[in-house]
């Protein structure tokens, strides 16, 4: 027998003594599983809090559109067309910026006429042609809004309002919901009879959206004096907040 052999022979010698022990003696089998320790979580308050802004928008934006119908799909786009093209010029004349006009939709469809138990009949074509416009200037939402329709818009879908940049407002909701969250956490320590230690995790929610689409009225009073009169109001720009604080016993 070589001596590695050997060693391989007492170890296993060794493990087998040890396993045998080990089963023959409920004490240390008891004494191995005394030795394991359940760590606990340290005790935390997990609170939440929000922070709110209102700030008044600065800028607009109105969803509008020329309809028209015609015998045949060629001319109801051809009167659409030739009433799109006043509408663009109402607008750059009331200073709106080309890269502040999108097309948003354009639509032909074949529009008929339903009788009882008689097979439709066709009446005619349809051509929708939408824009929106984006208005830098609240003074003049209801001025332009008078404008494309003495042009030819005949449908106005709707109006938002919203902001060039929310940062500023964010930053101080921001503020205002960790002075809260602060102020809640040192009153449930306050009542615990507890000492508040540090922020161990703070997530955020919420922030700035745009505003959706409101439906608008028809505005009908183009040819007057008084503009259409809009009302921009104000925006809410709110910050939720959760963090887990330490409890020192």
């Amino acid at each position: 027998m070589t001596r590695t052999f050997k060693a391989l022979a007492m170890g296993g010698a060794m493990a087998a003594t040890v396993a045998l022990a080990a089963a023959a003696s409920p004490t240390m089998a008891q004494t191995v599983q005394t030795g394991v320790q359940t760590v606990q979580a340290a005790p935390a308050l997990n609170l939440s809090a929000y922070g709110e802004v209102k700030i008044k928008p600065d800028v607009a934006t109105i969803t509008f559109g020329v309809q028209t119908e015609a015998t045949t799909a060629a001319a109801a786009l051809r009167d659409n067309a030739t009433q799109m093209t006043q509408v663009m010029a109402a607008l750059r004349r009331a200073g709106i910026a080309e890269r502040d006009i999108q097309t948003s939709g354009l639509n032909v469809q074949a529009q008929y006429d339903y009788v009882q138990n008689e097979p439709p009949k066709l009446r005619g074509y349809q051509a929708i042609n939408r824009v929106t416009v984006t208005i830098n200037d609240l003074n003049k939402v209801g001025t332009t809004a008078d404008a494309v329709v003495a042009a030819g818009v005949n449908q106005v879908d709707g109006i938002s309002f919203g902001l060039k940049d929310a940062s500023a407002a964010e930053n101080q909701a921001r503020q205002l919901a960790v002075r809260a969250l602060q102020s809640k956490a040192q009153l449930y320590a306050q009542a615990l009879g507890v000492q508040l230690g540090g922020i161990r995790s703070l997530n955020e929610g919420g922030g700035y959206s745009p505003q959706p689409m409101m439906p608008a009225p028809m505005f009908a009073r183009a040819a007057m004096a008084d503009s259409t009169p809009v009302s921009a109001g104000e925006l809410t720009v709110r910050i939720d907040i959760n963090g887990v604080y330490d409890i020192v016993r």
